[in-house]
């Protein structure tokens, strides 16, 4: 019995100062959506190193249990981390839509209007890049029936996508 306690209060205290979780790491679908002519676009990200992103912009800590006062927040965050400018140099805009939580982790919603074939472009995806250096972002883009994934690390934070 005593070397259960002992075990049981070693386990306890080994994993009290760990983080929540072991790797930084967020997940983007890009879908086109012919029918209304739009990027329709979802960001997963944990929860935890979305309110320590927002905490650096306040300066305070945050709590994404109030939507009305974090959704300004996310959109100010999300539109300097985020953008796609098209082979043009045109920066197209995208709307934000809002957010859901999904236990440990938030999905983050946007749409993009496109109207023009989806020739590529350049994509920037840095979210949480200023906060750990071994953030990895994976973007899968989907237009008319194919599908490629593009990998944002810290040195690749703005890469040449297209789906040819």
């Amino acid at each position: 019995m005593f070397r259960l306690a002992c075990l049981c209060f070693l386990i306890i205290g080994l994993s009290a100062g760990r983080p929540a979780h072991d790797f930084h790491a967020s997940v983007t679908q890009m879908q086109y959506n012919p029918k209304d002519r739009v990027f329709e676009i979802s960001i997963r990200v944990f929860t935890d190193d979305l309110e320590k992103a927002l905490g650096t912009l306040t300066s305070e800590k945050i709590n994404l249990d109030s939507k009305a006062k974090t959704d300004p927040l996310i959109e100010k965050y999300i539109r300097t981390h985020f953008a796609y400018v098209n082979p043009q140099k045109q920066p197209k805009p995208f709307q934000y839509i809002g957010y859901e939580t999904e236990a440990d982790a938030h999905w983050l919603y946007l749409e993009m209007p496109y109207a023009e074939p989806f020739r590529g472009g350049l994509l920037r995806q840095n979210v949480f890049m200023e906060l750990f250096d071994d953030q990895v972002n994976m973007v899968n883009v989907q237009y008319q029936g194919q599908k490629k994934t593009f990998v944002f690390r810290k040195n690749q934070s703005v890469q040449e996508i297209s789906i040819q």
